[in-house]
């Protein structure tokens, strides 16, 4: 196969597996824009680290594994810019709570946001991407044990914050 060839395969393979990677940033980034530079970067970074050598790689896994790394060292990078952004009222705080009858979907969207970043990706990654524990594990380059953990805590982070929420009006 010439080099073109495998490249427009790997190109062809990127653009089959946006969608799932789109998701898998923007639930461990909580933005649709910041999830949209996630992937951006990872595609890139993944086109010039491969450079049509992916023969025998899992481009899902080395994806997810890429955007994960881009989102730590983004964290990392922008911590000074976090803190200020948490201290800045949320929008959807001034509207009176009469007005707003939260779905459970914004409730578990509001409760992975507040998880731990490392707690909400090995979750997403082994409840809303549907991957094992070891290939998480994998991904995060941790133990399997460690991984485990994560997501054992993680869903009962979850449930606690899920049982917290007051109940929806509608259904009542």
């Amino acid at each position: 196969m010439t080099e073109q060839a495998m490249d427009r395969g790997l190109r062809t393979a990127l653009a089959q597996l946006l969608p799932e990677l789109r998701a898998f940033a923007r639930y461990l980034s909580g933005s649709r824009t910041e999830a949209d530079d996630l992937v951006q970067e990872a595609v890139l970074r993944t086109l010039r680290s491969l450079d049509g050598k992916s023969e025998g790689v899992d481009l899902r896994a080395w994806c997810l594994a890429v955007i994960r790394n881009t989102f730590h060292e983004q964290l990392r990078s922008r911590r000074r810019e976090r803190r200020l952004a948490e201290t800045m009222p949320d929008e959807d705080q001034g509207a009176p709570a009469e007005q707003e009858v939260p779905s459970r979907m914004r409730d578990l969207t509001r409760a992975l946001r507040e998880l731990p970043p490392l707690l909400r990706e090995a979750v997403i990654l082994v409840g809303a991407q549907g991957l094992s524990h070891q290939e998480a594990a994998e991904i995060c380059a941790v133990p399997l044990g460690t991984m485990k953990a994560r997501v054992s805590r993680a869903r009962r982070l979850l449930a606690a914050a899920l049982e917290k929420q007051p109940p929806d009006p509608v259904t009542l």
